[in-house]
């Protein structure tokens, strides 16, 4: 448990939970037999360096570094920036760009970092506190994303509608006009082995609108990464975001998208206008790396359901893709067409030689995204039957995964042993804000992780009924541990915090960072992770950030700067101890 030893501001931010160490006691026994017995409590050196392993730690201060140096205040941004997304707006970039046909222009293109992000973004002029969860589900303050291009194009489809000072979102979608509860009960119906919240845990929703789709899954245990490109309908994940809905800025195009292999046990694709034929299937191709051996993939679009000859042939290059990459047409019923993926290669080994597409290539990694290609080819699946052997919900959130094995981590110990020792680490620290600064209270909704490890914390929140989702994020600078969180039944995102993130401003209530500044410290600047930190965060929402002694004094006056509202905690170590933890509010 962290000590509270700092003296209380009037309105106090949410404490840091600290970089996840444990003591090992009795883990062998009298017989050399590995044991689950943990306790949380003073720092066991050898077990740190190993949780310290997860993003290559790097020890050590500079005189630099000691040296403090006092940083201006930041100034507003223009008001023209209030929605900008530094990485996707880059009109100077996209205007440069050879060719645009495969959706570029969608795609990352960061400024240079003298370009980069230099002052504070403002919010819409009437910006009120986000209505809480679960009531945001159905309405959310107008004047928080004023926009109405969605309402003038979609007020047919029962996406979205205007009522007095709020938008109301009815459930509704272009191909689930009646509610988007009727459409999950008729999937369900379809096939019954789906089990939403059971077998299905995890699902993504490519073209998601405002997010129905992926909102009333919650209801049903599922979570949901609802994406869509910032297009003409550019404030579909703004909405979602401000609904309390886990979403995020993300097209199809000519790279991977930013989650491993394996990752979703269902993906769904309503009129999402992507033509999953084209160059040889390549995007149909990423689908199938991004889903779990054996998950589904539901598509609702016109050529399922219409017989004008030009649908009718879209419909039968689907078949012949689909049957080529080993899909089983599960159901073709009404306006929705279900297929299943393999549960190992079999289909694969099986083709004829030559057939199209091919295999990828054995040294391709499936798990690599950031900035790779696309490959008109199908990712194999381990031999192993890593990523399908998966325990049902909730059970799998606790179970080590077999993927544990596959992170390339220098542990001396088992990983099995790391994975549930940092699970209860994160559980205890948790427990203990949730005592001391009522986190239930806070209306905390949509979380972010910014160096996730294995995803303990969001599992702690899960555990202690905090009502919100997590974004974990993991960095590329450290080991890949994203497939094991989404094992565990979590969602989350490779990134490089060098560079903006790719979500609207004021889409984040609590933003939690433990050691990772002192990871990035020679790769990035704080001042600009920071100020993207801003960037996300709500106004009235909470920062933790749990890192060196050395870099606390640079990090406060940033934050003092931002007008953020800090104050340092020491760690449960005590005063002398070489992490601290720096809490903030955001009140701009």
């Amino acid at each position: 448990m962290e000590p509270l030893n700092a003296t209380a501001s009037p309105s106090p931010p949410p404490p840091s939970p600290p970089q996840p160490v444990v003591q090992r006691t009795g883990i062998v026994d009298e017989n050399g037999a590995m044991v689950e017995n943990f306790e949380v409590g003073e720092l066991d050196s050898k077990l740190g360096e190993e949780m310290d392993n997860l993003s290559r730690k790097e020890e050590g201060t500079s005189e630099r570094e000691k040296v403090r140096v006092k940083i201006d205040k930041y100034e507003m941004c223009d008001d023209s920036m209030r929605e900008y997304i530094p990485c996707l707006d880059n009109m100077e970039a996209i205007r440069r760009l050879n060719s645009t046909e495969r959706g570029e222009r969608f795609e990352r293109h960061c400024p240079e970092v003298a370009k980069g992000l230099n002052c504070l973004v403002p919010r819409p002029k009437g910006y009120r506190k986000p209505i809480p969860w679960p009531q945001s589900r159905d309405e959310v303050w107008f004047n928080n994303v004023p926009h109405t291009r969605l309402v003038e194009d979609k007020g047919g489809q029962n996406w979205i509608s205007v009522k007095g000072d709020k938008f109301v979102f009815p459930g509704g979608g272009t191909q689930f006009i009646h509610g988007a509860d009727q459409y999950l009960d008729q999937i369900s119906q379809m096939i019954p082995d789906i089990k939403f919240g059971h077998h299905t845990r995890v699902a993504l929703d490519i073209g998601c609108g405002v997010a129905s789709f992926g909102a009333f899954l919650l209801e049903r245990n599922v979570t949901t990464l609802s994406i869509a490109p910032k297009d003409v309908h550019e404030n579909q994940i703004q909405f979602a975001l401000e609904r309390g809905v886990p979403a995020m800025v993300s097209a199809f195009a000519t790279r991977r998208l930013l989650y491993p292999s394996q990752a979703f046990d269902l993906i769904h694709c309503s009129r999402c206008r992507i033509n999953w034929t084209r160059d040889d299937g390549i995007l149909l191709l990423e689908v199938n790396r991004m889903l779990r051996a054996g998950g589904y993939f539901a598509w609702a679009a016109q050529p399922v359901y219409k017989h004008e000859e030009n649908l009718q042939e879209q419909w039968k290059e689907m078949e012949n893709l689909t049957s080529r990459i080993c899909w089983e047409l599960v159901k073709k019923e009404g306006y929705i067409a279900l297929w299943r993926k393999p549960l190992n290669n079999s289909c694969y080994l099986n083709r004829e030689a030559g057939a199209h597409p091919p295999l990828c290539d054995p040294s391709d990694d499936p798990d690599s995204v950031w900035y790779v290609d696309l490959k008109a080819c199908i990712t194999k699946l381990p031999d192993n039957g890593y990523g399908a052997n998966i325990s049902t919900w909730p059970e799998r959130l606790h179970h080590p995964p077999d993927r544990l094995q596959s992170v390339d981590l220098d542990a001396y110990i088992s990983r099995k042993e790391i994975f549930k020792a940092e699970s209860k680490y994160w559980e205890e620290i948790i427990r203990s804000y949730i005592n001391a600064f009522h986190w239930k209270e806070l209306s905390l909704r949509n979380v972010m992780d910014m160096r996730a490890g294995f995803g303990g914390f969001a599992a702690a929140l899960h555990d202690l009924q905090v009502d919100c989702w997590v974004m974990n994020v993991v960095p590329i600078s450290g080991f890949n541990t994203l497939p094991v969180i989404y094992d565990r039944g979590l969602i989350g995102v490779v990134h490089d915090w060098c560079e903006p993130f790719d979500t609207y401003p004021r889409t984040y209530d609590l933003l939690h960072a433990a050691g990772l500044f002192s990871i990035e410290k020679k790769r990035c600047e704080a001042s600009n992770i920071m100020l993207e930190m801003d960037r996300m965060l709500r106004p009235d929402g909470r920062v933790y950030i749990r890192d060196s002694v050395s870099l606390m004094d640079k990090l406060k006056e940033i934050a003092e700067a931002m007008k953020w509202v800090c104050s340092l905690h020491d760690t449960g170590e005590g005063p002398h101890a070489s992490w601290k933890i720096l809490r903030c509010d955001k009140r701009m």
